[in-house]
């Protein structure tokens, strides 16, 4: 028997190449125009929900416009299930707010014996509701029009008439709409199911987070090819057409001067797979599909996982509209960008076209 001691082996990591997608997929606008913090304070990430739609103004429920500052959004909805003495899973939200931030979001919960009226002004722990209307359902997540950003970027050290140029072209032409990095979890922690799986230890069951981060990354993988390749904010015929700021696609079987127009004006986008394992009521042809298939093949262990799930397949557009955007440089060497992105939309992915980011107060 020998008696050299065998280390255990090593612990799976993540390829290099999933990484890059989900923390730093390549640019559209070229290198960043300079550096500049960011979250400094909550006041300098200011995030508020526009649902697209008017309370109903009856219902068994309350529908809550909710300020939060330094709070994340289970914690706040876990705060009004307990004060309405419902399960968490009753109160309803459209979405995941930033945690370090001042965001304005709406919640759902049960009236039960109390009046929607009641809810007005109600507080708990960095949080106070600011409106209350009754309702007539639970707000579903992804009921939601659009997010209005005010964001502070402190101490910017670059080339301010590059800067200045570079918010113009993307007022006129958008963003690559990337997944940012939030969706993938603290250190990248929703994709490693995925990576223990192809190490042969396959979880007996992918949680939503998990299921999301492997489409989100398959997505950027994709959108970064066409980045790379010049047609991210263009249609190629066998694309799948987005309407702005509206979940309908349509085929695109050759791309004309109507067409091209309506991209010009970012009324129409190109779109990308959120990749499932059934078979899709309408899918890309050609050259598109051949792309999508080939880019999907290299993240087989996500493919598998969202087999399993007999995950439903549907398209994002590959190009995000920053709408709104006004910016302007302050006295103290900070920036202020005004903007308006519709659902789905990631402020992040707007900031690193612009500048390289710091987080949190000067060290």
């Amino acid at each position: 028997m020998s008696d050299v001691a065998h280390a255990p082996p090593a612990p799976p990591t993540l390829p290099d190449a999933w990484r890059a997608f989900a923390l730093d997929p390549p640019r559209a606008w070229g290198s960043p125009c300079g550096t500049a913090r960011i979250r400094a304070t909550p006041e300098d990430f200011v995030v508020d929900e526009e649902l697209g739609f008017a309370p109903q103004g009856s219902g068994s429920h309350a529908l809550l416009r909710v300020r939060k500052r330094g709070a994340n959004t289970d914690f706040v909805a876990r705060q009004i299930a307990q004060a309405a003495g419902v399960r968490p899973m009753d109160v309803g939200f459209a979405g995941l707010k930033d945690r370090h931030a001042v965001t304005t979001q709406w919640f759902t919960v049960p009236l039960g014996k109390r009046t929607a009226a009641s809810w007005d002004g109600a507080t708990g722990d960095d949080w106070q509701v600011l409106e209350a209307h009754a309702h007539h359902r639970k707000l579903p997540r992804g009921a939601l029009d659009a997010n209005r950003f005010t964001l502070r970027l402190r101490d910017f050290d670059g080339d301010r008439d590059a800067l200045a140029a570079r918010l113009a072209a993307i007022a006129a032409h958008g963003i690559p709409n990337y997944f940012g990095p939030q969706r993938f979890g603290r250190q990248l922690s929703n994709l490693m199911p995925y990576v223990r799986a192809s190490a042969g230890d396959r979880p007996r069951r992918l949680d939503d987070y998990a299921l999301s981060a492997g489409r989100s990354l398959i997505f950027n993988a994709v959108l970064a090819r066409r980045v790379v390749d010049g047609t991210w904010n263009t249609l190629r015929d066998g694309d799948l057409a987005n309407l702005d700021a509206r979940g309908s696609v349509f085929a695109v079987e050759a791309v004309d001067a109507a067409f091209l127009e309506r991209v010009a004006l970012q009324d129409l986008h190109p779109t990308g797979p959120m990749w499932g394992s059934e078979p899709a009521n309408l899918a890309p042809v050609g050259d598109v599909q051949a792309l999508e298939s080939e880019i999907a093949a290299g993240f087989a262990p996500v493919c598998e996982g969202l087999a399993r799930v007999r995950m439903a397949p549907s398209r994002r557009a590959l190009r995000l509209a920053v709408r709104e955007l006004r910016w302007e440089f302050e006295p103290d060497g900070a920036v202020r960008l005004e903007l308006l992105l519709r659902a789905g939309g990631y402020a992040t992915t707007l900031l690193r076209e612009l500048v390289e980011t710091r987080e949190g107060p000067r060290d």
